[in-house]
Order: structure tokens, then C-alpha cells, then sequence
């Protein structure tokens, strides 16, 4: 089976000045396409898992959407020849009681059963306690709580996943 890296978005591989609604107003952080090429390497699919409730409140486009998620691959392709394996998203609003916003583990069950991954074999990577207990709760091997748009604690992270990965 496969093994996967699950990635939030926001502060993870991305500055947030709230609510992404267009393209031209994302942008990765300099340090993550490096990163991710690392663990491409290191045989990990990439996987983004993201509550994007802008959606649900109506102030991003699921056309949008998707089209910031293409300019997330383009830049990647253009940076280190790589890009995401999946997307999995939550669209809703925290007060719709949703079954896939995380802490709720399903959009990471979503994308390992999409992908043929083992959860067992896979990591997580995020910014918020939610995304930590997101990983807990779908049963990767571990999962990461890195600070916010913060260089080392990504590299870190990568740097112990490709590790293991390599083993």
C-alpha cells in the first residue's frame, strides 16, 4: 500500500490573510516546495486536507477554490516538478455539525481509501490542534503540530518524515 503525507493548507504551506477567495492572492512560502519534493522522494503521496468553511459562508467560489489549488500545483510544477496527489475538503461552516471537518478524522479516511494509502505508514502536518487530533484520530504513524508559517518546525517535520521514509 501506498503511504501519505496529509497537509493542511493555511499556515502550513501558505500565508493566511483570511479566507483565500482569489488566486492571485495565494501564495506558497518559500520553503515548502523543497520540502515536498523531499518527501515525493521519500516515496509519500501528498495529500492537502483543509476545513475551508469560506466556502459554506459563501465568500469563496468552489470555482474559486479550485482554482487556487491549481495555482498550488503550477507552483509547485514550476518550483520543483511536483504537485499535491489530492485535495480533501471541508466546505462547511463549524456550526453545520459536519461528519469531515477536522478534528473529525474523514477527510484524512477519504483520501487514504481514495489513494490505496495505509494510514499506519502516513503522517500528518498542520498548524492547529485540529489538524493534530485529525491525525490522531484517522491513525497515521504520527502527526505534527507545527507552528504557524514557521520555517524550522516545517523542515523539521519533513526532515524526520523523509527520514523514516528512506528506512
Amino acid at each position: 500500500m501506498a503511504k501519505a503525507v496529509f497537509l493542511d493548507r493555511d499556515e502550513t504551506l501558505n500565508p493566511d490573510p483570511g479566507y483565500i477567495s482569489d488566486p492571485d492572492h495565494f501564495s506558497l512560502y518559500p520553503w515548502v516546495p523543497a520540502g515536498l519534493k523531499r518527501l515525493k522522494e521519500a516515496g509519500y503521496l501528498l495529500v492537502v486536507v483543509s476545513n475551508q468553511s469560506g466556502v459554506g459562508r459563501g465568500w469563496i467560489e468552489p470555482a474559486a477554490l479550485e482554482k487556487i489549488h491549481a495555482k498550488l500545483d503550477r507552483l509547485l510544477q514550476e518550483a520543483e516538478g511536483i504537485r499535491m496527489d489530492a485535495y480533501s475538503i471541508c466546505p462547511h461552516r463549524p456550526e453545520d455539525g459536519c461528519i469531515c471537518r477536522k478534528p473529525k478524522p474523514e477527510l484524512l479516511l477519504r483520501a487514504a481509501r481514495s489513494l490505496g494509502a495505509e494510514l499506519s505508514q502516513s503522517f500528518m502536518i498542520g498548524d492547529r490542534q485540529s489538524d493534530y487530533e485529525a491525525g490522531l484520530a484517522a491513525g497515521v504513524k504520527k502527526s505534527y503540530l507545527i507552528r504557524p508559517g514557521d520555517e524550522s518546525s516545517f523542515k523539521e517535520a519533513i526532515r524526520e518524515i523523509s527520514e523514516i521514509g528512506s528506512n
